[in-house]
């Protein structure tokens, strides 16, 4: 089958192939615990956490941070995460779901707002690099959102048909993405949003990343 012909998956990295939701949890608290501010629960976190980021923090403080304020919180919670985030792992089944794809003839990538440089270590070091056409990573400040990332990342991709694209993630904003770039999207509640939240963005949203695969193959075939 010819890529011309095949569905291709964009997958989200952070909360959908890694699974880093106790470390983001974590380095989240610990940078607020820096700030004089209150831990919030994980339910919480997926009821307000949203994309840009700095959104987010507009929902816990009532305003949004200042330039200043928001430098010091990215700063502190990269730093945390950092920390915590050689205890995580791949997300369960990702070696079979991703082997599995690329042999029926299909292919993928990777799209995150995780840092380039970081990035393609890590996935290189789960043995996992090869499965992927093209893995990008954030090259410029963090605190935005995809959409511009990804339809440089769907141009870069040829032979590749935004109509028959998939991407796979766990916020709402990967929703948007897909939206924005041609493309279809499929949400997994195993990362970053309550699952009341990501149905808002009116796509499917699946529990496992082997019901979101299914989907994918069935919703651009």
């Amino acid at each position: 089958m010819g890529t011309q012909q095949a569905t291709h998956i964009v997958w989200d990295w952070n909360g959908t192939l890694f699974h880093d939701i106790d470390a983001v949890i974590g380095a989240t608290n610990a940078a607020f615990a820096e700030l004089g501010m209150a831990p919030i629960t994980l339910d919480t976190y997926r009821e307000l956490y949203c994309v840009p980021v700095p959104r987010f923090y507009e929902r816990l403080l009532g305003r949004l941070p200042s330039d200043a304020e928001w430098l010091v919180m990215d700063a502190a919670f990269h730093r945390h995460y950092t920390e915590r985030r050689a205890a995580c792992g791949l997300a369960h089944g990702v070696e079979r779901l991703l082997e599995t794809w690329q042999t029926a003839g299909h292919s993928q990538s990777i799209l995150s707002l995780f840092g380039h440089e970081e990035l393609v270590p890590l996935v290189r070091g789960f043995g996992i690099e090869s499965r992927f056409i093209r893995v990008d990573g954030r090259t410029g400040p963090s605190g935005g959102g995809k959409s511009a990332h990804m339809v440089r990342h769907l141009a870069a991709l040829e032979g590749v048909d935004p109509g028959r694209t998939v991407v796979i993630g766990d916020a709402v904003d990967d929703a948007v993405a897909a939206r924005e770039a041609g493309a279809h999207a499929v949400l997994y509640t195993g990362g970053s949003h309550s699952r009341a939240s990501l149905e808002a963005a009116g796509v499917p949203v699946v529990d496992t990343l082997a019901e979101a695969v299914e989907t994918a193959g069935r919703i651009a075939a």
